[in-house]
């Protein structure tokens, strides 16, 4: 698999959990801006990799901006650096040279099968890809992306932040014909990582255990304030997890567009789930998680790495 993210808090245990199943094998890490801007959500998956001890994962930094709109962040949510609450380490490792296109094209070249793909930011990274080599759209197994709802959003009452950030490369990706699997707030907002649990992280009593206790408790602070939560949702954990551990998360197939020119609307994932004759499903969607084993297999991915 490749994972192509904008750490992020949840991006950092997205990663942590890719990394630490065994039935995944990390081809590399792309970043794209999001969270926050593309130097910062570059730096910061070096500093998870720095983190855990496994700087011989490639990163590769992807897009700056969107493919037609100005940037907006969410520094509000993740803090200035994207990572804000915890100290980390400093990168140890060095971003890759050619840029996340060039690397993602000749991964899946070079790759002996078919790979999936897990975007869990702005969809931008993807979308270039799909222009850019349309042929290899035969070696990409599945994309499994977080972003997007069916019904309200976070970011605004219509729109998931990831969708809304690049809505064109969204669409794109959505009409692209490969097999898609969209994990939304549906499902990302049971992912609720709770108080209990946050204890149980502490209670593993390693660095790494200490370093993602902060992070989830700076993070946590946002949805208290914001929803009045008792924890946070691991949006971006919850995509690598449906493909590390089938039957976790409960998927149904609709069809899915998204919205790019409504004044109010903008970045609105279309899911028609009215059952009548229509255009075929183009993605399955997800709508129920295991919550418990979800925050089960989170803890024991930290507590993977002393």
């Amino acid at each position: 698999m490749l994972l192509d993210c904008d750490p992020g808090h949840d991006d950092a245990l997205a990663i942590t959990l890719a990394l630490a199943r065994p039935e995944l094998e990390v081809l590399g890490i792309t970043t794209v801006a999001g969270n926050v801007g593309l130097r910062e959500t570059t730096r910061n998956a070096l500093r998870v990799l720095a983190l855990l001890g496994r700087t011989d994962v490639p990163v590769a930094a992807g897009a700056a901006a969107p493919l037609m709109r100005a940037l907006e962040i969410a520094a509000d949510v993740h803090g200035e650096s994207g990572l804000d609450g915890a100290d980390l380490p400093e990168p140890t490792s060095e971003v890759r040279p050619e840029g996340a296109l060039a690397f993602l094209r000749a991964t899946l070249e070079a790759a002996p099968g078919p790979v999936t793909l897990i975007p869990t930011g702005p969809l931008t990274n993807i979308a270039q890809l799909l222009l850019a080599a349309p042929g290899l759209a035969p070696k990409v197994a599945h994309v499994c992306l977080m972003g997007g709802a069916v019904r309200e959003g976070n970011w605004t009452p219509a729109a998931e932040f990831n969708i809304w950030v690049d809505p064109e490369a969204a669409r794109i990706v959505f009409r692209s014909g490969l097999p898609l699997t969209m994990v939304g707030l549906d499902v990302t907002h049971q992912a609720l990582f709770r108080a209990p649990d946050l204890e149980r992280l502490e209670a593993v009593g390693t660095a790494v255990s200490r370093v993602f206790a902060d992070l989830l408790r700076f993070y946590a602070r946002f949805h208290r304030e914001r929803y009045g939560w008792d924890g946070s949702p691991i949006h971006d954990a919850v995509a690598v997890a449906h493909v590390a551990v089938p039957g976790l998360v409960r998927v149904e197939p609709y069809r899915v567009d998204v919205e790019t020119t409504g004044e109010l609307t903008r970045g609105r994932t279309v899911v028609d789930t009215r059952g009548v004759p229509g255009p075929e499903p183009n993605a399955d969607v997800a709508v129920a998680l295991d919550r418990d084993r979800f925050a089960d297999l989170l803890v024991e991915a930290v507590a993977s790495f002393g």
